[in-house]
């Protein structure tokens, strides 16, 4: 290489779209004169759980978002499709890079093709170095003293706080960067595709702003009102009391490091109030993760190796899981957050706790089938998250409820959205019902029902399945597989 060829790095980017706190971009900035970086859209290597409709949408927003970040520092982004490794290749000599860095993702598939990646490089002569930007403690970096990863919660994060202080300080983003080698030629982010053609996404586009200037608008909200109340506001689905952060730490628009120093800079203590219960849902991320990485198999198959004898009920014509689907099942805090869902790509964790001890206690319905469905309609659809929550759900998880734990959807609506906001605002054809009937309108008299001109079974459905029998029904099938 002649002596006044910079010496180049690819940066290769995934689910780490952020110029801030990036320590791939940091190390390779630190080793070489000139960074090129380098988005490579190759879904079926994630298979079997490529990006959904709603993940998609978000990426191509992120991905433009990063792009005139990129554009502003003096560089640009460079896209691709198609396999990883022969791309990475590619670039390699045509950018004359000697260096590769990216931050670590903690999946099963793209663990394995990480490692493929990185050992096919390494034998070729590029340094290859990855680097943690997506968590607090990596997974392989904390076990129970017997040396057996966290099953349980509590005892994983009591191990947790006292290293907080220990977490290493985000890096600014650079000021500035080198441009691309001449040359290189670009996909544009529409040539991805990634956007549905059958445009349904208006709802997402009202609710959110992808990119990391709207993550930190989002966290500075946050911590500037709801943080303070986030204890009890958390619980209420029709207000604003989360910070709804989720789908940019997924994308990497925000990282954990960063919300840690964000908390403390606006005064928040780590474990206490507010703040600390924040933090503690942060916790909760980072168990999820250690989680799928030390249990590859769960986003298919239960934990609790007794569930997968589990009776399910048939549902031979789907009637029951579109119902679901589709916020259609007569329960209406259930049919509430279904329909958020669907328009924003996103659920109150409250609400989603709910619907997911619905479609697998009420229907019993199989919780993959759950799974499947917000994995496709979620903007923050995160596999460790998505497989925790859900298993937690089922009884067959890690720090699961326990099975005869189901939640009811009327005392759960009563108790959180005692007005009926919440069911207002997404069942409106509900709205004239008095705060009573709001969350069982089957429990109405035929005149209370006439007199607000609503026919259950015409203007809203009856109930899918009653939910005592249905409840009753769980617990012996329950009964079934814990003395089989």
């Amino acid at each position: 290489m002649p002596a006044s060829t910079p010496k180049t790095a690819i940066l290769w980017l995934r689910r780490d779209l952020r110029l801030a706190d990036n320590p791939a971009l940091a190390a390779a900035l630190a080793r070489c004169e000139r960074v090129v970086p380098v988005y490579i859209h190759a879904p079926d290597e994630e298979a079997p759980w490529e990006p959904g409709g709603a993940a998609r949408w978000w990426l191509h927003h992120s991905l433009t978002a990063l792009a005139a970040d990129l554009a502003a520092a003096g560089s640009a982004l460079f896209v691709a499709r198609g396999e990883s490794l022969p791309t990475l290749r590619w670039l390699v000599k045509a950018a004359g890079a000697s260096e590769c860095h990216w931050n670590r993702l903690y999946e099963p598939a793209t663990i394995k093709r990480d490692t493929a990646v990185k050992q096919a490089l390494r034998a070729e002569g590029i340094h290859c170095e990855s680097h943690n930007a997506a968590m607090l403690f990596e997974p392989w970096t904390l076990k129970t003293g017997a040396g057996d990863p966290y099953r349980v919660f509590s005892p994983y994060w009591r191990r947790c706080v006292p290293r907080l202080d220990e977490v290493p300080a985000p890096c600014p983003a650079p000021s500035g960067l080198p441009g691309l080698p001449d040359g290189l030629e670009s996909l544009s982010i529409e040539a991805l595709e990634l956007m549905p053609k059958v445009r349904w996404d208006q709802g997402l586009a009202d609710t959110w702003r992808p990119g990391a200037a709207g993550a930190a608008a989002r966290l500075r909200a946050f911590l500037d009102d709801a943080v303070q109340d986030y204890t009890d506001g958390r619980e209420r689905p029709a207000e604003a009391g989360t910070s709804a952060l989720s789908p940019h730490i997924h994308w990497g628009e925000l990282g954990p490091r960063q919300i840690l120093a964000a908390v403390r800079e606006a005064g928040g203590v780590m474990t206490e109030g507010g703040a600390g219960h924040f933090v503690r849902e942060l916790g909760w991320r980072e168990f999820s993760m250690q989680m799928l990485f030390h249990f590859p198999r769960t986003p298919l198959e239960p934990l609790d190796a007794k569930f997968a004898d589990f009776p399910w009920r048939r549902d031979d014509d789907n009637a029951l899981l579109t119902a679901w689907q589709l916020g259609r099942t007569g329960i209406p805090i259930v049919d509430a957050g279904m329909r958020q869902l669907w328009h924003t790509g996103w659920m109150h964790n409250r609400v989603r706790m709910v619907v997911a001890s619905f479609l697998t206690k009420n229907l019993r319905l199989p919780w993959q089938e759950g799974a499947r469905w917000f994995w496709d309609t979620l903007v923050d659809a995160d596999l460790a998250s998505n497989t925790q929550g859900w298993q937690w759900a089922a009884g067959s998880g890690a720090d699961a409820a326990p099975y005869f734990r189901i939640f009811n959807p009327v005392r759960q609506g009563e108790r959180f959205d005692a007005a009926g906001d919440y069911v207002r605002r997404w069942c409106p054809e509900l709205s004239a019902l008095p705060n009573k009937l709001i969350h069982q309108p089957w429990a109405g008299k035929p005149a209370e029902l006439d007199a607000v001109g609503i026919r259950l079974g015409d203007h809203y459905p009856q109930p899918a399945v009653d939910l005592k029998a249905s409840r009753d029904e769980a617990l012996a099938a329950f009964e079934q597989i814990k003395s089989g």
